[in-house]
């Protein structure tokens, strides 16, 4: 049985932390573990999820608190209170549904003090990693028996009625999601269930085939060696050595971007292509419809499924890549300025190996760590690089009632930082004392509280991050801004609360540091940028370059005046009804978080976190009637 672990890592050659690894959840198989009834329940959930597929696209993350419950052996004691349709909700009704939920919520929090939950959806995440560890051989040791089966069952889970994938797991079906999910299926050595491998077959071929798949499915399948690099758009490395005076280079890129096509880059310059087996050649025959040596690959550059085609390309974007590929790249390919090419190569590798290290090789997220995994291994097939990378993969896999799946980078103190404000709106602290004070420990023990990155950061296009607070664990190491907000907001709030109930309040340099790296992510119209001070101008927009501006960071606003009027408390009172009907996982929903407009994460705390918040503001600011009076 999986089994879910908290905080626990051995520094090695290989694997190292900067806080005792606090916050790391890693998911383990475990022959051994749990009972027979355990087991059951877990089969149960995995059934009605199976079911219930084609209704509810998201997990319930029923395997984290299965294991979360039966381990602190709690059982809910607090009865669940029942409003007819038309029956006034009484302040007595709302606080027992709320200390329901507050104690059900604290039994879901780790031993750490952190509240573990997947932080996933999109389809595109999982199949490259599992086409990297193909290509490295590592494909049996680091995807073992059990790993597979979950896997499989994701993908199982969440293709469509359609027969293909989308690009997050409430979409439609995409050439991206399709054809890296078909790909992945077929790595793992699986014909399909219920003929998912034909029906996805089909899906493609009778959309233009992989010919029409975008630009980052283009490389990867390049890289793969099902697609051929010519067919896809330039990626020059020597963009690494362009000088400060550039109004275009990596400095202007928003951290996201510039960490994609780092190692993308790195590969494009290589022409890297991994082992052709018998399974690639396959490959090759399965997805054209036409044979393999026949294809026109330069005609097909900018060719895009119309399913995929989320934002189309600006003419002026097209004639830069083409100009590029038919002007450029024969000569930096050629004596004397492949020289070029080879220093771009090394100084875009030096660029990779820096924000490995001041990631603890787990880089700002998972698209950017399969590609710098296997960056480092193109150098060095045997390097200690690409095996502390190999060391840092646990942390990116997730197991739910749907199978295992890749996260984004993990969210556990940006769900921290939520679910702690929402237990404090509860005004339940004499109750929740020992939950208040872990969490309130894992908040400060998570801070980036020793140094900014290592070295002469600004060179490598680094910004301060010290004080700050990441979206996931210390380790990871990139700022982010709302993330220091929400946690600087806990830490303001225990530091006004007995220290008895909550622990220790953050010395005063944390406090200062934090407020130091918000101000220095301030933008000149007053918002704040998310990672690091925005520096592009809108003109690049021309070229298709997307400029990232300023989100102002938002803190969780009351869901209620302090004296709403009439009609309004009618409408709270009915929105109040629909947090009552919770299950016992938590309330259900859909897909609730955003990441760049268009791809779709999971947030599976939000269930619980954002429910109990608006019942403790509701019973806190609605005069509701008692029943004693």
């Amino acid at each position: 049985m999986w089994r879910l672990k908290i905080a626990e890592g051995e520094d090695g050659p290989y694997l190292f932390s900067t806080n005792n690894y606090v916050g790391r959840q890693t998911w383990e198989f475990d022959p051994d573990y749990g009972t027979p009834e355990l087991r059951e329940e877990v089969h149960k959930a995995r059934r009605h999820f199976w079911d219930n597929r084609r209704h509810v696209k998201p997990s319930s993350d029923l395997l984290c608190r299965i294991q979360s419950l039966h381990e602190k052996n709690f059982k809910q004691t607090i009865p669940q209170v029942k409003v007819a349709d038309g029956e006034d909700i009484t302040y007595e009704a709302a606080s027992a549904t709320l200390r329901r939920a507050v104690t059900f919520f604290s039994a879901l929090q780790a031993s750490d003090g952190h509240w573990p939950a997947e932080n996933s959806g999109p389809l595109f995440f999982l199949p490259p990693l599992v086409m990297v560890t193909y290509i490295t051989g590592h494909l049996d040791t680091v995807f073992p028996a059990e790993h597979r089966r979950e896997i499989l069952r994701y993908i199982y889970c969440h293709q469509n009625e359609d027969g293909g994938w989308g690009f997050h797991i409430e979409g439609h079906s995409t050439m991206f999601g399709t054809a890296l999910n078909y790909i992945c299926m077929r790595i793992l050595g699986e014909g399909g269930l219920n003929n998912a491998c034909s029906r996805a077959r089909k899906w493609i071929l009778d959309h233009g085939t992989i010919k029409a798949i975008p630009s980052w499915g283009k490389t990867w399948l390049s890289i793969l060696g099902v697609y051929e690099w010519i067919g896809s758009n330039p990626m020059p490395p020597e963009f690494w050595l362009f000088p400060s005076f550039f109004p275009i280079r990596p400095a202007k890129m928003w951290c996201f971007c510039r960490m994609v096509y780092m190692p993308m880059s790195y590969l494009y310059g290589k022409r890297f292509v991994g082992p052709i087996t018998p399974l690639i050649l396959e490959l090759r025959e399965e997805l054209y419809d036409q044979p393999y040596q026949q294809i026109n690959w330069g005609s097909i550059t900018h060719f895009c499924a119309k399913e995929d085609l989320y934002y189309p390309h600006p003419l002026v974007q097209d004639l830069l890549w083409d100009g590029c590929y038919v002007l450029t790249e024969p000569l930096l390919t050629r004596w004397p300025l492949n020289k070029l090419r080879e220093k771009a190569l090394d100084v875009t590798m030096k660029h990779i190996h820096y924000e490995d290290e001041n990631s603890r090789y787990m880089t700002i997220a998972c698209v950017e760590k399969v590609l710098c995994m296997l960056a480092c291994w193109v150098e060095d097939p045997n390097g200690d690089y690409f095996k502390k990378h190999l060391a840092r993969i646990p942390d990116y896999l997730w197991l739910a009632e749907d199978g295992m799946k890749m996260q984004s980078c993990g969210s556990q103190l940006w769900d921290t930082a939520w679910a702690l404000q929402a237990l404090l709106a509860s005004d339940m602290d004499d109750e929740i004392g020992q939950t208040l004070k872990l969490g309130h420990d894992y908040i400060n023990k998570s801070q980036v509280v020793k140094e900014n990155p290592s070295g002469d950061f600004k060179s490598m296009y680094r910004h301060i991050s010290k004080g700050s607070w990441t979206f996931s664990d210390q380790d990871q190491g990139w700022q982010v801004s709302d993330c220091t907000a929400e946690a600087l907001k806990c830490c303001l709030l225990f530091s006004i609360m007995p220290p008895e109930t909550v622990g220790q309040k953050m010395e005063a340099e944390g406090f200062y540091n934090a407020v130091n790296i918000i101000i220095s992510l301030q933008s000149k119209n007053g918002g704040l940028a998310g990672w690091e001070p925005a520096g592009a101008s809108k003109w690049l927009e021309v070229c298709g370059v997307h400029v990232i501006g300023s989100p102002s960071a938002r803190f969780f606003q009351q869901v209620a005046p302090s004296s709403p009027q009439e009609g309004d408390r009618d409408r709270y009172h009915e929105g109040c009804r629909l947090p009552r009907r919770c299950p016992k996982a938590g309330w259900l929903m859909e897909m609730t978080g955003v990441f760049m407009k268009n791809g779709m994460l999971h947030f599976a705390a939000y269930r619980n976190i954002f429910p109990l918040w608006a019942l403790a503001e509701y019973r806190k600011h609605v005069s509701l009637p008692s029943r004693t009076c």
